[in-house]
């Protein structure tokens, strides 16, 4: 494993994390039991995983809680989430800190690394800084988290307008956002600033299921071009995007993905779920490996650098707060 430092909060972190959530959910979404997603969960330890990220919404906290029981606590950085509003209704402090207060319970630990408020809106981000934040910072002083952070809803502003206001105000640690093999407006402005304010940020949406299903990128691929986003031709192959599988290139267009997004500048951590062992070793050995070829790296971006908003696709196995 590679590790780095998450921006300004000093924690050394692996440059692979899992991701709790998603459709997956360590395996509970589809059909898993405690049992398999507390040795998946192991596993990645054993690989060298310490970053591992939850939310009270995604019900693997408990997952999390078994194995931080089994291991010291500083071995590993854990990351939770509580959302800062449901529909329209923005979520008052005091909930937000008795969600923390319970995920402190569930996880049977006394301090939560990083706690982030969870799929912010651009509506919702007044009430978050405003008024979430410094009830955080107390808890933050009272020793119940270290550090705070901020996540995007990412299908619902491809613009990402919310987390440039986040960067304005500079009172958040790190930043979770959305990007992709064809989603990559934020390497544009988001993560030099990033950079620039020390934030650090964690990838989410790096493969979803667009990149993940043969069928579903050419489907997607399809509808680009129905709807005049990029050219006829490229949606017309089996393998829209197999010029990334090459010699001295990428073995699979989820080998790309991950690759793509891992040496982006400003990307500290990489996420990754899934339900299934052995896909572990496999993820991880993608983040760890070299960034792709500078030529495809360019095609990339003369491809899809215009598109914003793709491959952001909702988990199946929970419903959304915005």
């Amino acid at each position: 494993m590679d590790y780095t430092n998450l921006g300004r909060t000093g924690l050394r972190v692996g440059v692979a994390g899992l991701g709790c959530g998603g459709s997956s959910r360590l395996g509970l979404g589809v059909g898993g039991d405690m049992a398999g997603a507390v040795d998946l969960v192991r596993r990645a330890i054993d690989l060298g995983v310490n970053f591992l990220d939850t939310a009270n919404s995604y019900g693997t906290e408990e997952v999390l809680g078994r194995v931080l029981a089994e291991i010291p606590r500083d071995s590993v950085v854990i990351s939770t989430k509580f959302s800062a509003h449901k529909g329209k209704r923005l979520i008052p402090a005091a909930e937000v800190v008795a969600g923390l207060h319970e995920s402190l319970r569930i996880m049977g630990c006394d301090c939560i690394d990083l706690f982030q408020l969870h799929g912010v809106s651009i509506n919702s981000y007044d009430h978050a800084v405003g008024e979430l934040w410094p009830a955080l910072m107390l808890e933050r002083d009272k020793g119940n988290v270290r550090h705070i952070g901020i996540t995007e809803t990412a299908p619902m502003d491809h613009e990402q307008v919310m987390l440039g206001r986040a960067l304005d105000d500079d009172c958040w640690d790190v930043m979770m956002l959305a990007i992709n093999l064809m989603n990559h407006n934020a390497c544009a402005d988001l993560l030099p600033r990033a950079v620039e304010n020390n934030v650090g940020a964690l990838a989410m949406f790096a493969v979803r299921s667009l990149f993940s299903s043969p069928d579903r990128l050419r489907a997607g691929m399809v509808k680009l071009a129905d709807d005049g986003k990029i050219d006829r031709e490229l949606a017309m192959g089996d393998g829209p995007l197999d010029f990334l599988i090459h010699e001295g290139g990428a073995q699979s267009v989820i080998d790309a993905a991950y690759r793509f997004v891992r040496h982006q500048p400003g990307i500290d951590v990489v996420l990754f779920g899934t339900g299934n062992p052995d896909h572990l070793a496999g993820n991880i050995a993608s983040i760890l490996a070299p960034p792709l070829p500078a030529e495809d790296v360019r095609k990339l971006r003369g491809l899809f650098g215009h598109l914003k908003g793709v491959g952001l696709d909702f988990p199946t196995t929970y419903a959304p707060t915005v």
